[in-house]
């Protein structure tokens, strides 16, 4: 007989949103002008010390509540915040730089695929994702040096990321609490049948998951 044993852990989803809202607001600020160019190094590292170890730690605990799509896109999300900010702070303030371009257009693709296998069971997730793809895709033309303006969109675009998860933050935290959906969270398929199953449902696919079956 083989037994497989599971240790129930709360849902990382909600850090992760908030984690993400909160650097998206962050960067926004500098680039509407909201703060001063000369202070940029200072929200950087804020960006480097607050919001990517909570992505990481949400990412982390997705992939052991064997969520693989979420515990992807947030660690992904996380390096990239990393990165970013890293060579960011070594880059003229206020000026487009071509690394970053490559980089960011580079992530458009990969963070589109995940909102995609998203979308089949967590559209609420789906449309964060989307929308930070978006952001990068236009931070990316705006550091090809195509025009302050996209600048400006993409700043406008994260205030909207940060609105948006906001509203996903407390609608997974209300859900948690109550342990049923109360704010809408448009669930479908086996993201629905998570909230709504039996532990039977639940359970039974565990035989075919990594960590179980020989190989990946």
């Amino acid at each position: 007989m083989t037994r497989v044993v599971l240790r129930p852990i709360a849902s990382p989803l909600p850090l992760g949103f908030f984690a993400l809202g909160i650097g998206s607001v962050v960067l926004s600020s500098l680039q509407l002008g909201w703060v001063p160019t000369g202070q940029s190094g200072m929200l950087l590292l804020l960006v480097l010390i607050f919001v990517v170890p909570l992505q990481f730690v949400a990412g982390l605990f997705a992939f052991l509540a064997r969520d693989a799509g979420a515990g992807t896109a947030l660690l992904l999300l996380g390096a990239a915040w990393a990165g970013t900010s890293v060579t960011s702070l070594d880059s003229p303030p206020g000026r487009p730089v071509a690394t970053q371009a490559v980089f960011l257009l580079a992530l458009v693709p990969f963070v589109l695929a995940l909102a995609a296998a998203a979308a089949l069971a967590k559209p609420l997730f789906a449309g964060l994702l989307t929308l930070t793809a978006l952001r990068f895709g236009l931070t990316g033309l705006y550091e090809a040096s195509l025009g302050s303006a996209l600048q400006v969109t993409a700043g406008w675009t994260g205030i909207a990321i940060g609105v948006y998860a906001l509203y996903g933050g407390l609608a997974l935290l209300v859900e948690d609490g109550k342990q049923r959906t109360v704010l809408p969270l448009f669930r479908r398929g086996a993201a629905r049948r998570s909230i709504e199953g039996d532990l039977r449902e639940q359970l039974t696919p565990a035989q075919q998951e990594a960590g179980v079956r020989h190989q990946l």
